[in-house]
């Protein structure tokens, strides 16, 4: 295999690319191999740093610059007076995606004692990443950048082929015009949206975008201005018929733009202030929509979401918001109704809604990963839903995940779940709290080797991590 050319590699390396522990291990098998691996890990540099790596980062994008570079900018800094060494690769050129927010705090870290003179050297190295060579396909802007990179030499050449973009809504002028003479080619906007001094001419850049497909709000204040989200919301309306993927983060939307969205095939909800009432999605009807992800959103509004889909739901994660049974009774029933489909959910489960979970389990076939939580104020029938799982799931479900609070699964429980699983695809499951459950561990290993179980651990946050 190492004698494998360059053109196989490089299509075997492409397929390993998220495998950073691989890639670093056939760094050196020989120079081909290590050839053909470097511009894969530096398509993303920043996506691979690790914590406590930030100077060996920056030392090797320093190595890049000219000497005379060196030089001028020893007079202010003393570390660069030391000699560095040519590096083997231009790096630089391979890089795919520029993280402005990772250089400048790189370089606030690593340089916290030259203060005075960190601008100049923040600006020598963003001018080493925009140089009119490289083509870039991800773009991160930083709240506040003091380099005018509009005008610096290649930075249309550089920028012309953007697809990402994340920004702050209060841009400064300056930088929001250069992107929106350069960045033709959007498809990805993430806008950080803060609570004064919004500059109102983003409008403008979420207008020239290209063919916008994927929208993210992220709201970073507990003020929002109102006006300025009306604006920004009415914006996205032109793209109406594109935008397949909404991300909202913290607040809800001021006006019924979502309603808009007839292609929309994925929504993130993401809220922080859990007593704000999301009347935005009481409006909503997404027919297309197959992904529902959500934290912190009333049950009342994600259950008129679901009525209003039309069956294409594969995926459904809502994170635990206190809510009344009779709530949780709804929502269940939207999902059973509208949703056959289903391949992975992530719910709430009360205890007096069990049986609910058995028309859930009949009327979608196709579920294949279950996540259950238990309310924190339930005293939970686990033997009651252990006896509907093993009599009602359908044959793709053998994924579950069972989350609780206080009380342990009783040992009796499982030993019952596991026993009734038999001559079915063997099970993987993972329990909060396995050390507060006595003996687990050899119950775990009996009904391992009786080949019901294939594999159990402790709960570690994941969601559909199996997927």
């Amino acid at each position: 295999m190492s004698n494998l050319n360059k053109d196989i590699l490089y299509l075997i390396f492409e397929e390993l690319q998220d495998d950073d522990n691989t890639l670093y291990s056939c760094l050196l098998v020989n120079k081909t191999w290590c050839e053909t691996i470097v511009p894969t890990l530096w398509k993303d540099p920043w996506k691979r740093l690790k914590n406590g790596k930030e100077r060996s980062l920056l030392n090797v994008i320093i190595s890049h610059l000219s000497k005379e570079s060196r030089n001028n900018l020893g007079q202010h800094f003393d570390f660069l007076i030391d000699s560095y060494q040519n590096s083997i690769f231009d790096y630089i050129s391979f890089c795919r995606h520029l993280n402005l927010n990772e250089i400048q705090r790189i370089i606030d870290v690593e340089l916290v004692q030259e203060k005075s003179s960190i601008l100049i050297i923040k600006s020598e190295i963003i001018k080493l990443f925009i140089n009119g060579n490289v083509s870039y396909k991800t773009l991160y802007i930083p709240q506040q950048l003091d380099c005018q990179i509009r005008l610096i030499p290649g930075t249309e050449s550089c920028f012309s082929e953007i697809e990402f973009l994340s920004c702050h809504t209060n841009i400064n002028n300056n930088i929001l015009f250069g992107l929106i003479e350069t960045c033709k080619s959007i498809k990805q906007l993430e806008l950080i949206i803060e609570g004064n001094d919004n500059n109102y001419e983003i409008v403008k850049l979420i207008e020239s975008a290209g063919n916008l497909f994927k929208i993210s709000f992220i709201n970073k204040c507990l003020y929002v201005n109102e006006s300025f989200c009306k604006i920004l919301e009415n914006s996205l309306i032109r793209h109406a018929n594109t935008i397949e993927n909404f991300k909202i983060s913290t607040k809800p939307l001021v006006t019924k733009v979502l309603s808009s969205f007839a292609n929309l095939k994925r929504l993130e909800l993401d809220n922080s202030y859990e007593n704000l009432p999301w009347n935005c999605l009481n409006y909503s009807s997404l027919p297309c929509l197959q992904f529902l992800y959500a934290k912190g959103v009333p049950i009342c509004a994600l259950t008129s979401l679901i009525a209003s889909t039309s069956g294409q739901l594969i995926e459904i994660k809502i994170d635990h918001i206190p809510h009344e049974e009779i709530d949780n009774k709804r929502i269940i029933q939207a999902i059973y109704q509208k949703c056959p489909n289903l391949k992975y959910l992530k719910l709430m489960l009360r205890n007096k809604n069990i049986l609910e979970l058995r028309n859930l389990l009949v009327n979608c076939q196709n579920l294949s990963g279950l996540f259950i939580i238990s309310n924190m104020v339930d005293t939970f029938g686990w033997d009651n839903l252990f006896e509907i799982l093993t009599e009602t799931s359908p044959t793709s479900l053998f994924r579950f995940k069972f989350s609780f609070c206080y009380k342990p699964i009783k040992l009796e429980f499982l030993k019952f779940f596991f026993d009734n699983w038999k001559d079915r695809h063997s099970l993987v499951l993972q329990l909060s709290r396995l050390d507060n459950i006595g003996n687990i561990g050899d119950l775990i290993e009996k009904y391992k080797a009786d080949g019901i179980i294939k594999k159990c651990n402790e709960l570690c946050g994941g969601d559909f991590e199996w997927i």
